[in-house]
């Protein structure tokens, strides 16, 4: 599936966030870019437009286009629940973005990559699916490769300052990491109001 590449850095200025990891972009200007950057925060926005910045901020957080977006959100809304929490929770579940939880990537791009090309193993298996559900009790471990290993390597060391999150555990030395517990809210921390967006999809 095709997926954005453009530049990062235009994207956390526009909204205002570190969506991509580094907030360099924005300590050097934080105002969104374009020759009118400047005085584009003084336009009152309307509440579409708040709602619609709040689903394209967890989009491009998460790395998901639009039609797979709408296909998390009405996953979300048929489970019990909060739907807005439940979303969250389907997006925090990713393959992709458990490996980068981990440290195995330094972005969720880095993480995307590791498990595009194969060098990821759940449960034992080769995925290399970036949007593959996993769930508690999943174990998700680097590859024996020497080139997987080194790269996992490298990525741990330049994300070892981050903190784990609550609902995984990591053994640094097997480079494998379990999914102990579905996450809550809380753990998540998100960047964006999730329920504007379900009141969006509402619409």
């Amino acid at each position: 599936m095709a997926r954005y590449t453009g530049p990062t850095t235009k994207i956390s200025r526009r909204f205002g966030v570190a969506l991509f990891g580094s907030s360099k972009a924005l300590e050097r200007r934080n105002f969104p870019p374009g020759q009118h950057g400047l005085r584009a925060g003084r336009k009152k926005k309307s509440d579409y437009s708040v709602a619609l910045g709040e689903k394209q901020k967890l989009r491009f957080q998460y790395g998901v286009l639009e039609k797979q977006f709408r296909g998390y959100y009405e996953e979300a809304a048929r489970r019990r629940g909060v739907t807005g929490e439940i979303l969250l929770q389907l997006l925090e579940l990713r393959l992709d973005n458990v490996c980068y939880r981990l440290g195995f990537g330094n972005s969720r791009q880095a993480a995307r990559q590791l498990v595009n090309h194969g060098h990821v193993l759940v449960n034992g298996k080769r995925v290399d699916i970036a949007s593959y559900s996993v769930k508690p009790g999943d174990k998700i471990k680097v590859g024996a490769k020497p080139s997987s290993q080194q790269l996992a390597l490298r990525m741990i060391d330049l994300t070892q300052s981050a903190p784990l999150v609550d609902w995984l555990t990591l053994d640094k030395e097997g480079l494998e990491g379990t999914v102990s517990r579905i996450p809550d809210r809380a753990d998540i921390d998100p960047l964006v109001n999730e329920q504007l967006i379900v009141e969006l999809y509402s619409r």
